[in-house]
């Protein structure tokens, strides 16, 4: 079971590269990488790819759906299938998750959060704790301590007693949430994927004007940080100080510009503007901040535009508000063909980078 992420373009991944053709030297730089839906067709298309998100846990969890089995030997362990199946015998052990988001919560505080039952989150906190002792004493690479790290994500959302996202927890035990946790091993494509990525600000991703790059950035007021920040703590493997109903850990140095309908054009114009690049691919939905016809308008002085209709697909029902509205939401591409003379070169600085 994959994480249900707001915005996911799963079903578009494949019209998208269909529109940025095949590899030409270049890099498929996916810039707002989300749980990583599209950049695992580029890499199954050829691509080398580059993999970028505000969020560590989105990074990982991208990573986790571009890795081939050959990024991923996993020598210490004498393969992947055989370090989940040492991962999913660790016995649970209560820490952060435990203490902030099972029952146990309502013990030292004034909320009793249902995230996941106290079985589950010990055994959540067990397996994370020994992912970062495998990485503490060098027994896992980067790509393997993401991979794995990604695994657990997946394995905490198919048992978070969730609607959807963890903007809240629902009230009674869901079926799926009283399933024992498990990690799943996934099926690794035979490849090896030219694969890089980075955790940081989208403006600095470096590019060069051989590649095509992906913004697939958030366009309603939903915080992606704040929305996921279960994940987010999980992936940290952190324990933060967390308040309120949700147990929200701190989010607000990670609020996005796009995210507002008073800064989002003017952010999206400054983020093409000063991307070098061969082609440039835009999702946006008529859901968005800015008006479709505004935003062709608005990029036009990066180049040649051209609209690209993509699909008419079911609405993400995160709760009972979201399903009271529309039912469908039109997703489209907008396409920019830089003027390459007057393209600045994008500074290479990043927060973290894996490799």
């Amino acid at each position: 079971m994959g994480v249900r992420y707001i915005g996911s373009k799963a079903r578009v991944a494949d019209a998208i590269l269909d529109l940025a053709g095949s590899p030409r030297g270049g890099r498929f730089v996916d810039a707002f990488c989300g749980t990583g839906s599209v950049a695992a067709v580029a890499a199954s298309r050829g691509w080398a790819v580059t993999l970028n998100d505000a969020l560590p846990s989105a990074v990982a969890m991208s990573i986790g759906a571009s890795v081939g089995r050959g990024n991923v030997p996993f020598a210490a362990f004498g393969g992947y299938v055989s370090a989940v199946e040492v991962l999913n015998a660790v016995r649970g052990r209560p820490g952060f998750l435990h203490a902030e988001y099972s029952p146990a919560s309502g013990l030292t505080g004034d909320v009793e959060r249902r995230y996941f039952t106290e079985h589950n989150a010990a055994r959540l906190d067990a397996m994370r704790r020994q992912i970062k002792a495998w990485s503490d004493e060098g027994s896992l690479t980067r790509l393997e301590h993401e991979l794995l790290l990604a695994d657990l994500l997946q394995a905490a959302n198919s048992v978070a007693n969730i609607s959807g996202t963890y903007g809240c927890f629902l009230k009674n035990w869901s079926s799926t949430a009283l399933r024992p946790v498990t990690i799943q091993p996934r099926e690794l494509p035979d490849r090896t994927t030219d694969l890089t990525s980075l955790v940081g600000d989208v403006t600095r991703v470096p590019t060069t004007r051989a590649d095509t790059v992906y913004f697939d950035p958030p366009y309603t007021k939903r915080q992606y940080s704040a929305y996921y920040h279960v994940l987010e703590t999980i992936h940290a493997g952190d324990s933060p100080k967390v308040g309120g109903v949700t147990g929200l850990r701190p989010w607000r140095d990670k609020a996005s510009d796009y995210c507002y309908k008073t800064r989002a054009l003017a952010a999206l114009k400054r983020l093409i503007l000063g991307t070098s690049a061969r082609q440039i691919l835009l999702s946006y939905s008529n859901e968005g901040h800015v008006p479709r016809e505004q935003l062709i308008n608005g990029l036009s002085e990066a180049g040649t535009v051209s609209l690209h209709e993509i699909k008419t697909i079911g609405r993400y029902r995160p709760n009972a508000q979201a399903s009271a509205n529309a039912d469908t939401v039109d997703e489209f591409v907008i396409e920019v063909l830089p003027i390459q003379s007057a393209r600045p070169s994008v500074a290479s600085h990043r927060a973290v980078v894996h490799s």
